[in-house]
């Protein structure tokens, strides 16, 4: 090697060249090769060392360490022992030399390089590294330094990566559990002592207006004056230095809690002083610290922070900062409470930490007070907008922690007052400055609430005390709620919602056709979960006066009628002045999200509260009855307004969410029809006439998509849910059934046509409730309902051979008959058998039209999914012939040509096509007895021969599904295909092998699951690790010889290769859990036997290396331990391949 100065010059040379922006990519691969080749050598360790210590440019000393962090991760097995002993000495002296002058991003480097050498040899070879840190925290010049060498050996040490052995890692973990009561000490003494240097001793602070409240709340969460006195006192005014040391001692003291146990080494002293600090964020001081500039926009002086609590223009390094802001100061507030949070989100508490728990809780609240404090300088909402947003966030997320964590710990304590607590976090909810806030703080509320339910339900003796004690809380939060959801209170916040975006899981929580709505009020989830579950705790006392702007804005809509005025064809809405239309908006925009409530509710009027709440119920359906038909009487939708844009979506809305909210209230109907069946049903026939009245005029063409959708849903729901005897008299329903048979629903969107046969059919096939077998009508339905089909097949049935037809016209009859076999494949018999009688023609027809429409994959995939509804419904009504003759055409059809030509086509109708028709064989292969076993021979060979060998070239993740879960179904249901012997036979046979038949077609079927681990599909391989184990627990698969003598060991070592390659750490617990069973077939071979082979078979480690593996895999036969020694084995063998790989040629391994 040339000389140290020589080769630092051209070390600099070349990094500026590398980093300059007109050097050429290939000319960087160059250089990067030359100093990969440079690090390399033997000794190059020293010149880095020189460099170091020799340069100024930032790019060499980033390059050093990390020759430096190479070396000691991944080669130091091979360094030579007096080389570790070398740095272990200079590396930290360079450190303390230098410190001050580094940039913190190299310093940072240096410390974790320093780290990385302690958890390789302390402390056997480097017993001072921990106790050298602890002395530099100890040294007040020199305290941030071991802050930051502390926090990298917390995150280095506790939760270190995989490049050390398991037992390396106990080990350290060990270490460091000792020494933490010594540096919780110190770190505490740290603070205690910042805080009372910088506090105004003794001195009675002056009276504040801000202050003024405080004794009366602590008194009744601390307990006593003294606590009172101490958090009454302002906070201290820090200088610069103090604040940058608190956060590094924070910082610290957050990681630290992040991993150890809760133990009385986290003091009481320390608790208490975290607290301190946590009031910096809820604190409002223009300026905390001494001659500190006002807070103004844009002054976070963090965000350009070091990432390890430095000041940016301090560095640590003894230089002038500049006086630091408010913003600095809430930073400290914010890693308070990130210290807190550790604690709180640990569930497992120890006895003898309950008390501590408590007395956390009681400081926080009084926080929590501070944050929600009212006075003449600042409202609620002001002061939290003041604050630093992440110090609202952490607040949040600690409330969020308490109740759905430590609630139920807490709530009895009578030290605890929950009642106050629940006023505070109600102002803290509803004073929010940001919507993310407030919903956040909804979700709290949504857990409390879960909490109380399920209290009430276990404690039903005092259900009344424990309730009068929440009520005052609860009538609050319902009200507050409601007004959040409405425009008259909350239009500023409302309109800054955008709710044509709403997220999937809201729009799932919406009944029935609301879900796909283009635009609907902005009620979050957790808005009106907070409506709906107090509503069902306070029925009792809230029911008659549920919602009194309800009816305000109800009289609002019922009375624009007298505003339409006609003017030949057009009507027209009369109201045009400006704020009259913005005052209409607002009322229907309302009156749309409380109707959306309203619906919500429903179910809290059903089951056994059925008849005590059966008058609150009985009133708010006849009242939407009301409004649906007044919508549908005036069709509103199809009235002219001054502001199109706006009225017009508005009036179609509350339409549409009146019939939603009818249609959730269906499940009552039908309780109140089998309840009261016996009683006079004149007003429940009322109901359901004027129901049927208000959605039949909507079902037509010219309607909008949205309330169309909406009268289907509704009527679908009376005719699946309620059954009504009488539902096929009444007028309006006789009406859609003539539109239905003259072909004019074919002028329906196809979704629409859709709903309304399913209603129809529905009516004339599904069994009345009440009412005997007897009485049923069944012969007058069923010729009903063959009329019915009949009509809707016209067209489809005179098809027959033929090609030349509306391909659109072909798929949306194909549509219309799925659905109405989905819709009775779980009803009775005799609904089945009239259903298949009313389609038989057309099933037929639909067969001889298959292998006309074979190419076109379209028509197919429709066709596939009629008769997959058939097989899953109607199986047993079609009879074994037909059925046969079914399934012969299929496989006829499907050769491996077509199979391919669909496959091929990705993600397409074609792939779709193929899944339909493995779906269909799933079904098959599952029915018992005899009848479809002659063709199971054809569907594996389907599988085996023509399906596999395409999708196993590609990846075809869903068609490989299916075709898998095919295979599952073949051998599970169909077992004694390749094992004969019944479960007596083989008991009486004792020990002896029963025997085997179609073994070539199980050993395939093996095979192919086996070459399944090996893909990186990782739903596919989780779906068969679950097959393959399913059929062990059912039906012994692991044990039988077959698998066990020529399978078992390569399904462990397929297994774990994928283990120790990390391709599907996903899965990691059910590949353990996997291996065990298969190896608990027989440990003694497993353990004489595979292991040793396959430790023999490793890759990249030598024979003492697999020797160390052997014996540290203990032969443990119960799970836990087992998983352990796997889990083991593959970090340490990994852990070997790791410094093995890295080592220079011909080095010695001890």
């Amino acid at each position: 090697m040339a000389s140290e100065e020589a080769s630092l010059r051209a070390l600099e040379t070349l990094m500026t060249e590398f980093f300059h922006c007109c050097t050429t990519n290939e000319r960087k691969r160059e250089i990067e090769e030359l100093l990969n080749n440079f690090a390399q050598q033997i000794g190059a360790w020293r010149y880095c060392l020189y460099f170091l210590s020799n340069t100024r440019n930032e790019y060499v000393m980033m390059y050093s360490l990390t020759v430096f962090e190479n070396l000691v991760n991944k080669m130091w097995l091979g360094v030579p022992s007096q080389d570790k002993m070398d740095m272990r000495s200079c590396l930290p002296k360079l450190l303390l030399a230098q410190h001050k002058a580094l940039p913190f991003f190299i310093r940072n480097k240096l410390c974790k390089v320093i780290v990385d050498i302690g958890r390789q040899d302390w402390p056997m070879f480097y017993h001072d590294f921990f106790s050298n840190t602890l002395q530099l925290i100890q040294t007040p010049a020199m305290a941030p330094l071991g802050l930051v060498l502390l926090k990298t050996t917390s995150e280095e040490l506790a939760c270190p990566r995989e490049d050390l052995s398991v037992a390396r890692k106990d080990e350290l973990r060990k270490l460091l559990l000792e020494q933490v009561p010594t540096v919780l000490s110190l770190l505490t003494d740290i603070l205690e002592s910042i805080w009372d240097k910088h506090s105004v001793g003794g001195a009675t602070p002056p009276p504040s207006p801000t202050h003024g409240d405080c004794g009366e709340l602590l008194g009744s969460l601390l307990g006593g004056p003294p606590s009172s006195k101490v958090l009454s006192q302002p906070v201290p005014q820090l200088d610069s230095e103090s604040l940058q040391l608190c956060s590094l001692v924070l910082e610290c003291l957050a990681h630290l809690f992040s991993w150890i146990p809760l133990s009385t080494s986290i003091t009481p002293s320390l608790l208490a002083t975290v607290f301190h600090f946590a009031r910096f964020g809820c604190d409002l001081r223009p300026s905390t610290v001494a001659g500190a500039h006002p807070k103004s926009k844009g002054s976070l002086t963090y965000s350009a922070s070091n990432g390890d609590g430095a000041h940016p223009a301090a560095q640590l390094n003894g230089g002038s900062a500049p006086n630091t802001d408010s913003a600095d100061c809430a930073r400290l507030g914010v890693l308070a409470m990130t210290c807190v949070n550790e604690l709180m989100s640990k569930n497992c508490v120890p006895l003898d930490f309950e008390e501590y728990l408590l007395r956390m809780f009681q400081q926080t609240f009084f926080l929590l007070q501070r944050l929600t404090r009212d006075n003449n300088a600042h409202t609620v909402r002001s002061r939290l907008e003041e604050l630093d947003e992440s110090y609202v966030e952490k607040f949040t997320d600690f409330l969020r922690l308490f109740v759905s964590i430590h609630l139920r710990r807490i709530e009895t304590n009578a030290q605890f007052p929950v009642v106050e607590f629940l006023e505070l976090l109600f102002k803290y909810t509803f004073h929010q400055p940001s919507h993310e806030g407030y919903f956040c703080c909804l979700d709290i509320w949504t857990i409390f609430l879960d909490y109380l339910t399920t209290k009430i339900k276990s404690r039903l003796a005092d259900r009344e005390s424990v309730l009068n004690r929440y009520k005052d809380a609860l009538v609050l939060l319902l009200r507050e709620v409601l007004h959040r959801i409405q425009f008259r209170y909350s239009q500023a916040q409302l309109e800054e919602l955008d709710d044509e975006a709403l997220d999937d899981d809201v729009r799932a929580t919406l009944p029935g056709p609301l879900a796909s709505c283009q635009r609907v009020p902005p009620v979050p989830r957790s808005g009106l979960g907070s409506v709906s579950q107090p509503f069902d705790l306070l029925s009792a006392c809230a029911a008659t006066d549920r919602f009194p702007v309800l009816q305000e804005n109800l009289d609002v809509y019922l009375g624009l009628q007298q505003f339409i005025v006609t003017s030949g064809a057009v009507r027209r809405l009369n109201i045009t002045a400006e704020n009259d239309c913005r005052r209409l908006h607002c009322a229907l925009r309302d009156l749309s999200s409380l109707l959306q409530a309203v619906g919500r509710l429903a179910e809290y009027f059903i089951g056994d509260v059925f008849a005590a709440r059966f008058n609150d119920a009985l009133t708010v359906v006849e009242r939407l009855v009301e409004v649906t038909c007044y919508g549908s009487q005036v069709s509103l939708y199809d009235v002219e307004t001054a502001v199109p844009s706006v009225l017009k979506p508005d009036l179609i809305d509350v339409h549409a969410q009146s019939l939603a909210a009818l249609q959730a209230y269906c499940h009552w109907l039908a309780q109140f029809y089998s309840e009261l069946h016996r009683q006079s049903q004149t007003r429940f026939v009322n109901i359901v006439t004027s129901a049927m009245d208000a959605s039949a005029p909507l079902i037509g063409a010219k309607v909008p998509e949205k309330l169309l959708l909406s009268a289907c849903h509704l009527m679908v729901s009376v005719a699946t849910t309620v059954r009504p005897v009488f539902l096929v008299t009444v007028p309006a329903v006789q009406n859609i059934f003539n539109l239905v048979t003259d072909s004019s629903t074919r002028r329906l969107p196809p979704e629409a046509q859709v709903l309304v046969c399913r209603a129809l059919s529905s009516m004339l096939l599904l069994p009345w409730p009440n009412l005997p077998e007897s009485e049923q009508q069944w012969n007058t339905r069923s010729v009903n309902h063959s009329s019915l089909l009949a009509a809707l097949t016209r067209h489809y049935r005179q098809l027959r051979g033929t090609t030349n037809v509306q391909q659109r016209q072909l798929r949306q009859t194909l549509r219309i008959l799925r659905d109405i076999v989905d819709s009775v494949s779980g009803e009775s018999t005799k609904s089945r058998q009239i259903c298949y009688q009313s389609l038989q023609e057309s099933v037929q027809v639909s067969l001889s039209l298959f292998p006309v429409f074979i190419h076109q994959s379209d028509v197919t995939d429709e066709m596939l999914s009629f008769f997959l509804a058939l097989f899953q419904g109607l199986r047993v009504q079609m009879g074994v012939p037909f059925t046969e003759q079914i399934i012969q055409t299929f496989l006829n059809m499907f050769t491996r040509e077509q199979l391919a030509a669909s496959i091929l086509q990705e993600g397409s109708a074609g792939s779709r096509v193929v899944e339909k028709f493995l779906k269909i064989l799933q079904v098959v292969v599952q029915e018992p007895g005899q009848a479809f076993k002659p063709f199971l021979p054809s569907i594996i060979s389907l599988c085996m021969e023509q399906v596999y060998p395409i999708v196993a070239e590609r990846s075809s993740p869903d068609v490989k599904a299916e075709m898998f879960e095919l295979l599952y179904q073949v051998l599970h249901h169909n077992w004694r295909f390749f094992f004969k012997a019944s479960v007596l036979s083989s008991v009486q046979r004792g020990g002896a092998e029963e025997p085997m038949e179609n073994e070539a077609q199980f050993v395939a079927a093996m095979q192919a699951f086996g070459q399944s681990f090996l893909e990186p599909d990782i739903h596919v391989f989780k779906q068969n690790l679950l097959y393959l184990e399913s059929l062990n627990s059912k039906h012994k698969l692991y044990h039988k010889k077959l698998f066990r003598s020529s399978m078992l060991f390569q399904f462990i070592n397929v297994l774990l290769q994928v283990l120790v390659h990390r391709s599907h750490e996903l899965l990691q617990d059910e590949i353990a859990l996997a291996v065990y069973n298969m190896a608990s077939v027989d440990f003694d071979a497993f353990y004489s036997a595979f292991l040793p082979e396959f430790l023999n078979g490793c890759q990249g480690v030598d024979g003492n290396q697999r020797g160390v593996l052997g014996r540290n895999f203990k032969m443990e036969r119960d799970l836990p331990s087992f998983t352990q020694s796997v889990h083991r084995l593959v970090n340490d063998l990994r852990y070997y391949r790791l410094c093995n790989g890295s080592l220079p040629p011909g080095t010695v391994k001890l």
